[in-house]
């Protein structure tokens, strides 16, 4: 994500003059070191998607010890705590559960260890590479604090720990689940997600599209195999494949519109086994990101077209044409209410101060939040906001020096966990006393 970064002189201003303290936050400052107690176990203990057990009993165990009514299993691992306190809207808060196979090297003290095999068979180190573990903490710790000040707001709290967010697929099981169908009908959906780009305390909204379309695709080469010597012989799958990659570029750079952004990466390129032997087949998986369901569809129908003109073009028959396959479901795009996100941005500027909460860009990473909201657009008013956790003097230490710091995703990848835990909660709470005013 590419944020408008405060520079560090205002941001030390900024921290030294906090805005006015309120019980919400020296709420959340006492509880601080029990929560990071949590944050740490979480995070030396991390699940692969669909495989949150203990993630998901951690959380579904602290909401129904504050009050809530604690549904377990939904989607397979999901977790739905229901407060119903009087008249009112219902808001949906949302935390995603799940780690990444990445092998950990931040150092950490309370690195994780752990290690696992996914759904599709491989065995991997396991991470919180993506900070999964600062939602749940800060999930954990906006229901305590909102069931013990019932008096300061009125309506139904709806709180979701999701499995499988990495994977794009948890929030539609959940959603498939026919349990699901029993909860209340959210008005509100909320969600944060922990930022490698933005100061640490600092929260950043993308009002419209926030995240992408993630397609990924795969594409068989057909050929005809043969002697390297001979290649008049064979209808060669690499230089065929070749050339479909480099005239996918043109998807992007000659026919779509520069004003809406689309990736298409082609990250897999396999084919043959020996130098001197032209195999029959080529194999390229590729990531496709977009925002909209016609920019989507402009794209998937462009590889289509390009993969069987490339093939013609070098004279394969029709049975030799080549095979794209488009994986389902995909992750769709997450899309910000407009009004809404703006309102709240503003809420947050007043709340936290106005350094502390900017507009952003979206980003061509994915997310499947905003399946909630898909679910009644209409009616349901939705917002995913990002809380920066890298420090201040090393954005600006970095950006000095031209270097590159790892993002999410990284192995490296170590948020100041306390700051992004504290102000996500803080923004939660504030947040949903606001949307949910006591009578």
């Amino acid at each position: 994500m590419k944020a408008r970064l405060l520079s560090f002189v205002a941001l030390a201003a900024l921290f030294s003059n906090p805005a006015q303290a309120d019980p919400v936050r020296d709420r959340i400052a006492a509880d601080m070191p029990g929560l990071m107690e949590i944050y740490r176990d979480l995070h030396l203990n991390p699940e692969l998607s669909f495989q949150e057990h203990r993630s998901a009993k951690i959380m579904a165990d602290a909401a129904r010890k504050a009050g809530f009514e604690v549904s377990e299993g939904i989607g397979g691992t999901g977790v739905v705590a229901v407060l119903r306190n009087g008249s009112g809207p219902v808001v949906l808060i949302r935390a995603d559960m799940d780690a990444l196979p990445v092998i950990e090297q931040t150092g950490l003290p309370f690195a994780s260890k752990a290690r696992g095999t996914s759904t599709a068979g491989v065995e991997s180190g396991i991470m919180h590479a993506c900070g999964h573990d600062t939602h749940m903490t800060a999930w954990i710790e906006t229901a305590r604090v909102l069931a013990a000040n019932r008096d300061k707001w009125s309506g139904t709290l709806m709180m979701i720990g999701q499995p499988a967010e990495e994977r794009g697929l948890g929030a539609l099981a959940m959603l498939e689940d026919p349990r699901f169908k029993a909860f209340p009908k959210p008005d509100y959906a909320l969600a944060f997600h922990d930022s490698a780009d933005l100061p640490s305390g600092v929260i950043g909204v993308a009002p419209g599209y926030a995240l992408a379309n993630v397609d990924s695709v795969d594409i068989t080469v057909h050929g005809v195999g043969g002697h390297g010597a001979y290649p008049a012989l064979t209808k060669d799958p690499i230089v065929i494949a070749s050339a479909i990659v480099m005239r996918l570029q043109t998807l992007v750079s000659r026919e779509h519109d520069p004003f809406d952004p689309a990736v298409v990466t082609v990250g897999s390129f396999h084919a043959g086994a020996k130098h001197n032997i032209i195999s029959d087949r080529a194999e390229m998986q590729l990531t496709v990101r977009s925002y909209s369901d016609e920019s989507r569809k402009q794209l998937l129908d462009g590889i289509r077209r390009i993969a069987r003109a490339e093939a013609e073009a070098a004279g394969l028959p029709d049975d030799l044409l080549p095979e794209v396959k488009v994986e389902e479901p995909f992750t769709r795009s997450t899309y910000n209410t407009p009004a809404f996100s703006a309102e709240m941005l503003g809420f947050f500027q007043q709340h936290f101060g106005e350094g502390r909460a900017q507009q952003v860009g979206p980003v061509m990473a994915g997310e499947d939040f905003g399946e909630f909201a898909r679910s009644d657009p209409a009616h349901i008013k939705s917002l995913i906001f990002w809380v920066g956790g890298r420090p201040a003097e090393t954005i600006q230490a970095a950006k000095k020096e031209g270097k590159v710091l790892p993002g999410l995703h990284s192995p490296f990848w170590a948020p100041e966990a306390d700051k992004v835990i504290a102000t996500a909660s803080e923004a939660l709470i504030a947040s949903t006393i606001r949307l949910m005013p006591a009578h």
